[in-house]
Protein backbone atom coordinates (compact mmCIF):
# COMPACT_ATOMS: atom_id res chain seq x y z
CA UNK A 1 0.00 0.00 0.00
CA UNK A 2 1.16 3.58 -0.86
CA UNK A 3 0.37 6.86 1.07
CA UNK A 4 -2.68 7.48 -1.20
CA UNK A 5 -4.46 3.87 -0.68
CA UNK A 6 -3.52 4.59 3.42
CA UNK A 7 -5.57 7.67 3.34
CA UNK A 8 -8.03 6.11 0.79
CA UNK A 9 -8.25 3.62 3.65
CA UNK A 10 -8.57 5.77 6.21
CA UNK A 11 -11.11 8.31 4.16
CA UNK A 12 -13.39 5.01 3.82
CA UNK A 13 -13.28 3.72 8.15
CA UNK A 14 -13.77 7.62 8.43
CA UNK A 15 -17.12 8.07 6.69
CA UNK A 16 -17.97 4.60 8.04
CA UNK A 17 -17.12 5.69 11.70
CA UNK A 18 -19.14 9.06 11.44
CA UNK A 19 -22.46 7.23 9.87
CA UNK A 20 -22.74 4.19 12.93
CA UNK A 21 -21.87 7.32 15.34
CA UNK A 22 -24.90 9.58 13.44
CA UNK A 23 -27.07 6.13 13.64
CA UNK A 24 -26.68 5.72 17.12
CA UNK A 25 -27.41 9.78 17.98
CA UNK A 26 -30.23 9.60 16.43
CA UNK A 27 -31.27 6.32 17.97
CA UNK A 28 -30.75 8.00 21.27
CA UNK A 29 -32.56 11.22 20.61
CA UNK A 30 -35.44 9.41 19.04
CA UNK A 31 -35.50 6.92 22.35
CA UNK A 32 -35.61 10.15 24.75
CA UNK A 33 -38.84 11.20 23.55
CA UNK A 34 -40.34 8.20 22.56
CA UNK A 35 -42.39 8.28 26.39
CA UNK A 36 -44.78 10.08 24.83
CA UNK A 37 -46.25 12.16 22.13
CA UNK A 38 -44.39 15.44 22.54
CA UNK A 39 -46.34 18.11 23.19
CA UNK A 40 -45.16 20.11 20.23
CA UNK A 41 -46.90 17.08 18.06
CA UNK A 42 -50.03 16.42 20.19
CA UNK A 43 -52.27 18.21 17.22
CA UNK A 44 -50.55 16.29 14.65
CA UNK A 45 -50.65 12.62 15.68
CA UNK A 46 -52.09 10.30 18.26
CA UNK A 47 -50.50 8.27 20.72
CA UNK A 48 -50.64 4.78 18.52
CA UNK A 49 -49.49 6.13 15.21
CA UNK A 50 -46.61 8.02 16.84
CA UNK A 51 -45.52 4.94 18.66
CA UNK A 52 -45.37 3.35 15.40
CA UNK A 53 -43.74 5.83 13.52
CA UNK A 54 -41.30 5.75 16.20
CA UNK A 55 -40.64 1.74 15.53
CA UNK A 56 -40.79 2.78 11.90
CA UNK A 57 -37.98 4.94 12.42
CA UNK A 58 -35.77 2.07 14.52
CA UNK A 59 -36.53 -0.27 12.13
CA UNK A 60 -35.04 1.52 9.60
CA UNK A 61 -31.79 2.70 11.70
CA UNK A 62 -30.93 -0.60 12.35
CA UNK A 63 -31.29 -2.35 8.57
CA UNK A 64 -29.34 0.85 7.68
CA UNK A 65 -26.82 0.08 9.76
CA UNK A 66 -26.45 -3.83 8.35
CA UNK A 67 -26.27 -2.08 5.09
CA UNK A 68 -23.83 0.33 5.88
CA UNK A 69 -21.56 -2.37 7.57
CA UNK A 70 -22.06 -4.51 4.20
CA UNK A 71 -21.39 -1.99 1.67
CA UNK A 72 -18.36 -0.59 3.46
CA UNK A 73 -16.92 -4.34 3.56
CA UNK A 74 -17.57 -4.65 -0.23
CA UNK A 75 -16.21 -1.47 -1.21
CA UNK A 76 -12.82 -2.19 0.93
CA UNK A 77 -12.83 -5.70 -0.48
CA UNK A 78 -13.60 -4.46 -4.09
CA UNK A 79 -10.96 -1.64 -4.25
CA UNK A 80 -7.94 -3.39 -1.80
CA UNK A 81 -8.45 -6.89 -2.96
CA UNK A 82 -7.47 -7.47 -6.47
CA UNK A 83 -10.06 -8.20 -7.57
CA UNK A 84 -10.81 -5.01 -9.94
CA UNK A 85 -7.20 -5.32 -11.96
CA UNK A 86 -8.01 -9.43 -12.15
CA UNK A 87 -11.38 -7.99 -13.86
CA UNK A 88 -10.07 -5.82 -15.62
CA UNK A 89 -6.99 -8.13 -17.31
CA UNK A 90 -9.72 -10.56 -18.00
CA UNK A 91 -11.65 -7.98 -19.98
CA UNK A 92 -8.68 -7.23 -22.10
CA UNK A 93 -7.81 -10.49 -22.68
CA UNK A 94 -10.98 -11.25 -23.99
CA UNK A 95 -12.78 -8.28 -25.62
CA UNK A 96 -9.66 -6.56 -26.19
CA UNK A 97 -9.09 -2.48 -25.35
CA UNK A 98 -11.61 -0.94 -27.39
CA UNK A 99 -14.25 1.55 -26.12
CA UNK A 100 -16.83 -0.64 -26.53
CA UNK A 101 -14.97 -2.74 -24.30
CA UNK A 102 -13.88 -0.73 -21.89
CA UNK A 103 -17.45 0.58 -21.65
CA UNK A 104 -18.88 -2.60 -21.65
CA UNK A 105 -15.92 -3.83 -18.03
CA UNK A 106 -17.44 -0.48 -16.49
CA UNK A 107 -21.26 -0.97 -17.34
CA UNK A 108 -20.69 -4.74 -16.29
CA UNK A 109 -18.76 -3.66 -13.19
CA UNK A 110 -21.95 -1.74 -11.98
CA UNK A 111 -24.01 -4.25 -12.72
CA UNK A 112 -22.51 -6.64 -10.76
CA UNK A 113 -22.12 -4.42 -7.48
CA UNK A 114 -25.94 -3.89 -7.75
CA UNK A 115 -26.93 -7.73 -8.17
CA UNK A 116 -24.97 -8.33 -4.70
CA UNK A 117 -26.94 -5.25 -3.35
CA UNK A 118 -30.21 -6.72 -4.62
CA UNK A 119 -31.38 -8.53 -1.62
CA UNK A 120 -31.05 -5.74 0.58
CA UNK A 121 -33.75 -4.08 -1.88
CA UNK A 122 -35.53 -6.55 -1.41
CA UNK A 123 -35.99 -6.73 2.40
CA UNK A 124 -36.39 -3.45 2.67
CA UNK A 125 -39.54 -3.78 -0.11
CA UNK A 126 -40.60 -6.47 1.17
CA UNK A 127 -40.04 -6.83 4.50
CA UNK A 128 -39.58 -3.67 6.46
CA UNK A 129 -41.88 -1.75 4.53
CA UNK A 130 -44.48 -4.29 4.35
CA UNK A 131 -44.37 -4.95 8.03
CA UNK A 132 -45.28 -0.91 8.19
CA UNK A 133 -47.82 -1.25 5.91
CA UNK A 134 -46.77 0.74 2.86
CA UNK A 135 -45.32 -2.06 0.57
CA UNK A 136 -48.20 -2.45 -2.28
CA UNK A 137 -45.96 -4.14 -4.76
CA UNK A 138 -45.59 -7.55 -6.28
CA UNK A 139 -42.55 -9.72 -6.65
CA UNK A 140 -43.33 -9.70 -10.54
CA UNK A 141 -43.64 -5.58 -10.32
CA UNK A 142 -40.50 -5.15 -8.55
CA UNK A 143 -38.42 -7.68 -10.79
CA UNK A 144 -40.08 -6.02 -13.76
CA UNK A 145 -38.41 -2.68 -12.24
CA UNK A 146 -35.16 -3.55 -12.05
CA UNK A 147 -35.02 -5.17 -15.32
CA UNK A 148 -36.18 -2.34 -17.06
CA UNK A 149 -33.75 -0.12 -15.25
CA UNK A 150 -31.35 -2.90 -16.72
CA UNK A 151 -32.78 -2.38 -19.72
CA UNK A 152 -32.47 1.48 -20.04
CA UNK A 153 -28.97 1.33 -18.68
CA UNK A 154 -27.94 -0.69 -21.11
CA UNK A 155 -29.59 1.85 -24.22
CA UNK A 156 -28.75 5.07 -22.66
CA UNK A 157 -25.90 4.52 -20.71
CA UNK A 158 -23.58 2.10 -22.34
CA UNK A 159 -23.53 3.76 -25.65
CA UNK A 160 -22.74 7.14 -23.44
CA UNK A 161 -19.75 5.28 -21.85
CA UNK A 162 -17.91 4.48 -25.10
CA UNK A 163 -18.74 8.29 -26.05
CA UNK A 164 -17.11 9.28 -23.43
CA UNK A 165 -14.20 7.47 -23.77
CA UNK A 166 -14.11 8.15 -27.87
CA UNK A 167 -13.57 11.30 -26.61
CA UNK A 168 -10.42 10.89 -25.08
CA UNK A 169 -9.10 9.15 -27.99
CA UNK A 170 -10.06 12.43 -30.19
CA UNK A 171 -9.20 14.45 -27.46
CA UNK A 172 -6.14 13.61 -25.49
CA UNK A 173 -5.97 16.74 -23.07
CA UNK A 174 -9.70 18.39 -23.21
CA UNK A 175 -11.47 15.18 -23.36
CA UNK A 176 -12.84 16.09 -20.06
CA UNK A 177 -14.53 19.36 -20.74
CA UNK A 178 -16.00 17.72 -24.32
CA UNK A 179 -16.99 14.95 -21.60
CA UNK A 180 -18.48 17.36 -19.39
CA UNK A 181 -20.63 19.09 -22.28
CA UNK A 182 -21.51 15.93 -23.34
CA UNK A 183 -22.99 14.27 -20.08
CA UNK A 184 -25.00 18.21 -19.50
CA UNK A 185 -26.68 18.17 -22.40
CA UNK A 186 -27.43 14.53 -21.91
CA UNK A 187 -28.94 14.94 -18.72
CA UNK A 188 -31.18 18.15 -20.18
CA UNK A 189 -32.15 16.00 -22.72
CA UNK A 190 -33.16 13.39 -20.23
CA UNK A 191 -35.31 15.93 -18.08
CA UNK A 192 -37.48 16.65 -21.10
CA UNK A 193 -37.53 13.02 -22.86
CA UNK A 194 -37.58 10.91 -19.46
CA UNK A 195 -41.66 12.00 -18.50
CA UNK A 196 -42.71 11.00 -21.92
CA UNK A 197 -40.44 8.10 -22.87
CA UNK A 198 -39.18 6.99 -19.48
CA UNK A 199 -41.51 7.16 -16.60
CA UNK A 200 -44.77 5.38 -18.41
CA UNK A 201 -42.84 2.35 -18.34
CA UNK A 202 -43.00 2.23 -14.88
CA UNK A 203 -46.47 4.47 -14.18
CA UNK A 204 -49.24 4.75 -15.27
CA UNK A 205 -50.15 8.42 -15.47
CA UNK A 206 -53.72 9.37 -16.37
CA UNK A 207 -55.57 12.80 -16.78
CA UNK A 208 -57.01 14.22 -13.47
CA UNK A 209 -60.89 13.94 -13.71
CA UNK A 210 -62.91 16.98 -14.81
CA UNK A 211 -63.81 18.13 -11.38
CA UNK A 212 -63.96 20.55 -8.24
CA UNK A 213 -60.44 19.53 -7.64
CA UNK A 214 -59.13 20.09 -11.15
CA UNK A 215 -60.76 23.56 -11.76
CA UNK A 216 -59.18 24.73 -8.20
CA UNK A 217 -55.50 23.42 -9.45
CA UNK A 218 -56.25 24.83 -12.93
CA UNK A 219 -57.18 28.14 -11.52
CA UNK A 220 -54.28 28.12 -8.84
CA UNK A 221 -51.95 27.65 -12.03
CA UNK A 222 -53.52 30.74 -14.05
CA UNK A 223 -53.18 32.76 -10.39
CA UNK A 224 -49.78 32.51 -9.99
CA UNK A 225 -48.92 32.29 -13.80
CA UNK A 226 -47.70 28.67 -14.19
CA UNK A 227 -49.46 26.82 -16.92
CA UNK A 228 -48.94 23.52 -17.18
CA UNK A 229 -49.80 21.36 -20.09
CA UNK A 230 -51.54 18.67 -17.83
CA UNK A 231 -52.30 17.73 -14.56
CA UNK A 232 -51.99 13.75 -14.09
CA UNK A 233 -52.56 11.21 -11.65
CA UNK A 234 -49.94 8.63 -11.48
CA UNK A 235 -50.45 5.00 -9.70
CA UNK A 236 -47.85 5.80 -6.96
CA UNK A 237 -50.66 2.97 -4.73
CA UNK A 238 -49.15 0.39 -7.22
CA UNK A 239 -45.56 -0.06 -5.58
CA UNK A 240 -46.37 1.74 -2.16
CA UNK A 241 -48.86 3.80 0.47
CA UNK A 242 -45.81 6.65 0.45
CA UNK A 243 -47.09 10.01 -1.18
CA UNK A 244 -45.94 12.62 -3.09
CA UNK A 245 -46.44 15.10 -6.00
CA UNK A 246 -44.17 16.93 -8.59
CA UNK A 247 -43.82 18.86 -11.83
CA UNK A 248 -41.32 17.76 -14.67
CA UNK A 249 -40.15 19.36 -18.61
CA UNK A 250 -39.85 22.37 -19.58
CA UNK A 251 -42.27 25.32 -21.49
CA UNK A 252 -45.13 23.28 -23.71
CA UNK A 253 -44.00 19.87 -21.83
CA UNK A 254 -44.59 20.75 -18.32
CA UNK A 255 -47.00 18.88 -16.32
CA UNK A 256 -48.19 17.81 -13.26
CA UNK A 257 -48.42 14.75 -11.34
CA UNK A 258 -49.95 13.91 -8.18
CA UNK A 259 -49.41 10.78 -6.65
CA UNK A 260 -52.89 8.58 -6.17
CA UNK A 261 -52.45 7.98 -2.90
CA UNK A 262 -51.31 12.23 -1.95
CA UNK A 263 -55.22 12.48 -3.33
CA UNK A 264 -56.70 9.87 -1.15
CA UNK A 265 -54.72 11.58 1.80
CA UNK A 266 -55.28 15.07 1.74
CA UNK A 267 -58.08 17.73 1.10
CA UNK A 268 -58.70 19.96 -1.82
CA UNK A 269 -57.30 22.70 -0.27
CA UNK A 270 -54.18 21.08 1.41
CA UNK A 271 -53.87 19.66 -2.57
CA UNK A 272 -54.08 23.16 -3.71
CA UNK A 273 -51.11 24.61 -0.76
CA UNK A 274 -49.07 21.53 -1.77
CA UNK A 275 -49.23 22.30 -5.27
CA UNK A 276 -48.58 26.10 -4.82
CA UNK A 277 -45.28 24.62 -2.68
CA UNK A 278 -44.15 23.04 -6.02
CA UNK A 279 -45.13 25.98 -8.09
CA UNK A 280 -42.94 28.05 -5.63
CA UNK A 281 -40.22 26.19 -6.84
CA UNK A 282 -40.81 27.04 -10.21
CA UNK A 283 -41.29 30.58 -9.18
CA UNK A 284 -37.81 30.84 -6.68
CA UNK A 285 -36.17 29.45 -9.79
CA UNK A 286 -34.69 26.97 -7.82
CA UNK A 287 -34.56 24.19 -10.72
CA UNK A 288 -32.36 26.59 -12.42
CA UNK A 289 -29.93 26.67 -9.77
CA UNK A 290 -29.68 23.15 -8.55
CA UNK A 291 -29.11 22.69 -12.77
CA UNK A 292 -26.54 25.45 -12.54
CA UNK A 293 -25.20 23.84 -8.99
CA UNK A 294 -25.18 19.84 -10.70
CA UNK A 295 -23.54 21.77 -13.80
CA UNK A 296 -20.22 23.37 -11.30
CA UNK A 297 -20.20 19.49 -9.35
CA UNK A 298 -20.23 17.78 -12.86
CA UNK A 299 -17.57 20.18 -14.56
CA UNK A 300 -15.38 19.68 -11.10
CA UNK A 301 -15.89 16.06 -11.37
CA UNK A 302 -14.83 15.52 -14.96
CA UNK A 303 -11.78 17.65 -14.17
CA UNK A 304 -10.24 15.96 -11.08
CA UNK A 305 -10.45 12.88 -13.12
CA UNK A 306 -8.26 14.37 -15.64
CA UNK A 307 -6.10 14.88 -13.60
CA UNK A 308 -6.30 11.98 -10.92
CA UNK A 309 -5.87 9.65 -14.53
CA UNK A 310 -2.65 11.23 -15.01
CA UNK A 311 -1.24 9.99 -11.59
CA UNK A 312 0.76 6.38 -11.30
CA UNK A 313 0.51 6.40 -7.80
CA UNK A 314 -3.41 6.96 -8.12
CA UNK A 315 -3.67 3.12 -9.98
CA UNK A 316 -0.53 1.31 -8.05
CA UNK A 317 -2.65 2.52 -4.78
CA UNK A 318 -5.66 0.04 -6.03
CA UNK A 319 -2.96 -2.75 -7.92
CA UNK A 320 -3.11 -1.59 -11.71
CA UNK A 321 0.44 -1.16 -13.11
CA UNK A 322 -0.32 0.93 -16.14
CA UNK A 323 -2.71 3.91 -16.27
CA UNK A 324 -5.91 3.26 -17.88
CA UNK A 325 -8.94 5.75 -18.17
CA UNK A 326 -11.10 3.09 -18.04
CA UNK A 327 -9.50 2.60 -15.13
CA UNK A 328 -9.68 6.13 -13.30
CA UNK A 329 -13.55 6.63 -13.99
CA UNK A 330 -14.36 3.01 -12.16
CA UNK A 331 -12.38 4.55 -9.35
CA UNK A 332 -13.36 7.77 -9.01
CA UNK A 333 -16.70 6.53 -9.44
CA UNK A 334 -16.29 4.22 -6.55
CA UNK A 335 -14.60 6.19 -3.62
CA UNK A 336 -16.00 9.63 -4.72
CA UNK A 337 -19.01 9.16 -2.29
CA UNK A 338 -15.89 8.95 0.83
CA UNK A 339 -14.96 12.66 -0.07
CA UNK A 340 -18.51 13.73 -1.22
CA UNK A 341 -20.40 12.40 1.91
CA UNK A 342 -18.84 15.64 4.23
CA UNK A 343 -20.27 18.12 2.23
CA UNK A 344 -23.92 16.91 2.26
CA UNK A 345 -24.82 19.32 5.32
CA UNK A 346 -23.93 22.14 3.14
CA UNK A 347 -25.79 20.79 -0.05
CA UNK A 348 -28.82 19.89 2.55
CA UNK A 349 -28.68 23.19 3.64
CA UNK A 350 -29.25 24.81 0.47
CA UNK A 351 -31.97 22.16 -0.47
CA UNK A 352 -33.76 23.20 3.23
CA UNK A 353 -33.67 26.84 2.55
CA UNK A 354 -35.34 26.27 -0.96
CA UNK A 355 -38.48 24.22 0.93
CA UNK A 356 -38.59 27.21 3.03
CA UNK A 357 -38.81 29.64 0.24
CA UNK A 358 -41.62 27.24 -1.14
CA UNK A 359 -43.51 26.81 1.64
CA UNK A 360 -44.12 30.78 2.22
CA UNK A 361 -44.38 30.78 -1.27
CA UNK A 362 -47.17 28.36 -0.74
CA UNK A 363 -48.71 29.97 2.35
CA UNK A 364 -48.90 33.42 0.15
CA UNK A 365 -50.47 32.12 -2.93
CA UNK A 366 -53.35 30.40 -1.19
CA UNK A 367 -53.32 33.33 1.46
CA UNK A 368 -53.08 31.50 4.13
CA UNK A 369 -50.57 29.19 5.93
CA UNK A 370 -52.92 26.95 7.48
CA UNK A 371 -53.41 24.59 4.49
CA UNK A 372 -50.08 23.92 3.75
CA UNK A 373 -48.97 23.45 7.11
CA UNK A 374 -52.14 20.82 7.69
CA UNK A 375 -51.02 19.08 4.25
CA UNK A 376 -47.51 18.63 6.03
CA UNK A 377 -48.93 17.32 9.16
CA UNK A 378 -51.08 14.43 7.08
CA UNK A 379 -47.93 13.92 4.69
CA UNK A 380 -45.65 13.48 7.87
CA UNK A 381 -48.27 11.36 9.80
CA UNK A 382 -49.21 8.87 7.31
CA UNK A 383 -45.64 8.25 6.31
CA UNK A 384 -44.73 7.40 9.87
CA UNK A 385 -41.70 10.61 9.67
CA UNK A 386 -39.21 11.14 12.33
CA UNK A 387 -40.58 13.81 14.05
CA UNK A 388 -38.11 14.24 16.23
CA UNK A 389 -34.59 13.62 14.51
CA UNK A 390 -31.11 15.01 15.95
CA UNK A 391 -30.38 17.97 14.64
CA UNK A 392 -26.97 16.85 13.31
CA UNK A 393 -28.69 13.49 11.83
CA UNK A 394 -30.91 15.65 10.33
CA UNK A 395 -28.40 17.69 8.97
CA UNK A 396 -26.71 14.83 6.80
CA UNK A 397 -29.45 13.56 6.02
CA UNK A 398 -32.78 15.62 5.51
CA UNK A 399 -32.96 17.35 2.56
CA UNK A 400 -36.02 18.93 3.26
CA UNK A 401 -36.58 20.74 6.96
CA UNK A 402 -38.68 18.59 9.72
CA UNK A 403 -42.18 19.60 10.32
CA UNK A 404 -41.74 21.61 13.34
CA UNK A 405 -39.22 23.75 11.88
CA UNK A 406 -40.97 24.42 8.65
CA UNK A 407 -44.42 25.60 10.95
CA UNK A 408 -41.69 27.39 13.10
CA UNK A 409 -40.34 28.80 9.44
CA UNK A 410 -43.91 29.90 8.54
CA UNK A 411 -44.94 31.28 12.50
CA UNK A 412 -41.65 33.42 12.06
CA UNK A 413 -42.22 34.41 8.22
CA UNK A 414 -41.11 38.26 8.12
CA UNK A 415 -44.82 38.41 5.76
CA UNK A 416 -46.93 40.79 7.35
CA UNK A 417 -50.05 39.25 6.29
CA UNK A 418 -48.82 35.65 6.97
CA UNK A 419 -48.26 36.55 10.07
CA UNK A 420 -51.56 37.58 11.39
CA UNK A 421 -53.19 35.31 9.72
CA UNK A 422 -50.88 32.43 11.52
CA UNK A 423 -51.71 34.19 14.86
CA UNK A 424 -55.83 34.31 14.49
CA UNK A 425 -55.16 30.42 13.85
CA UNK A 426 -53.80 29.77 16.53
Amino acid sequence: MNLFSIVVLGLVMARAGMQFWLEKLNRRHVLAHSAEVPEAFREVIDEPTYRKSVQYTLAKSTFHQIELAFDTLLLLAVVFSGVLPWFYQFFQVRFGNSVWAGAAFLFATGVLLSIVGLPFAWYSQFRLEDRFGFNTTTQKTWCLDRAKGLLLALILGYPLLAFILKLVQWSVDLWWLFAFACVLGFQLLMMVLAPILILPLFNKFTPLPDGSLRERLLALGQKTGFHSQTIQVMDGSKRSRHSNAFFTGFKRFRKIVLFDTLIQQLTEPELEAVLAHEIGHYKKKHIPKMLLWSAVTLFLTFYAISVLAQQNWFYEAFGFQNADIVIALLLFSLLSGVVTFWFSPVAHWWSRKHEYEADLYAAEATGQPKEIISALRKLNEKNLSNLTPHPIFSGFYYSHPTLLERETALQDSPSPSSQERWQERR
